[in-house]
């Protein structure tokens, strides 16, 4: 498992004529203890090209870096035709607040959703993070490594200087997220959604490559299960857990209900209310 690496900024990928590319991997080498040196032969390596921060496989030359880009037209076509509140995520999570109806976010009114309060504790490359603040929650994110919590960092960054109204819904908490959720002393929490990273069966050939270089590099989460019971206790309303369909449940806890799409589930525990 290698997310406490000091993987290098490779000092060969920042172009010399880019003083905002050079600006930019010195403020993350110093933020995060990546050092600036030359390019690795192999294994993997982070780069700063155009203005973004990205992951690189040395033995990979074909295929290009993993991003956190939340305003990819990828992100913006899921925002515009995913389905808003009638995602099967938005669904599990419980938010009722109103849905954005527009990818046009300078000229949308964020302020007429709840600021209902989502922790995060696996955000991965924050993807349904970003599908959660995009209906009208307010997600913090906790990631323990401190290579993807850089690339979340930096995605952030990006999405506040082309929608700052979205940007704003994000935090970023860098730690071990059953100690931050078990010692909160952050603002009230009403749901926690967890997506710990599956082991993928040998033969699937369709995970995705972000997915297959994440578990190369920082493993799959076998300490997934101890997640759930920090989560239950911080959480007002609920925890949501989200599954392939052919995984058990986390921790043996059966949920109050489930929501299932074509590949996943999402496993809902409701918290009692006082």
């Amino acid at each position: 498992m290698l997310s406490t690496l000091p993987l290098v900024i490779a000092s060969t990928e920042i172009d010399a004529n880019f003083e905002s590319d050079k600006a930019l991997a010195l403020t993350i080498s110093g933020n995060w203890g990546f050092p600036i040196d030359e390019k690795p032969v192999e294994g993997f390596y982070l780069q700063v090209n155009d203005n973004v921060l990205g992951l690189a496989d040395a033995n990979e030359k074909k295929t290009l870096p993993v991003v956190v880009d939340f305003a990819s037209p990828a992100s913006l076509y899921r925002k515009a035709h995913g389905g808003g509140r009638k995602e099967p995520i938005v669904k599990a999570i419980g938010f009722k607040g109103n849905t954005l109806k527009s990818t046009d976010f300078k000229n949308t009114d964020l302020k007429s959703s709840g600021p209902w309060h989502v922790v995060d504790a696996t955000p991965g490359l924050g993807r349904d993070a970003f599908v959660l603040i995009s209906v009208g929650c307010k997600v913090t994110m906790i990631e323990r490594s401190p290579i993807v919590a850089a690339l979340l960092e930096d995605g952030i960054r990006r999405l506040k200087t082309a929608y700052p109204e979205l940007a704003d819904r994000f935090a970023l908490q860098h730690g071990n997220s059953a100690n931050v959720m078990q010692y909160w002393n952050g603002e009230n929490v009403d749901a926690i959604y967890l997506d710990p990273m599956f082991p993928h069966k040998k033969k699937s050939a369709l995970v995705k490559k972000e997915m297959r270089l994440f578990q190369q590099l920082l493993g799959h989460d076998p300490d997934a299960d101890a997640l759930l019971a920090p989560a239950l206790a911080l959480a007002s309303s609920r925890v949501v857990v989200k599954r392939p369909n052919s995984a058990a449940v986390l921790a043996g806890n059966n949920p109050s209900m489930a929501i299932e799409s074509k590949k996943h589930r999402f496993d809902v525990y409701l918290r009692q209310k006082s």
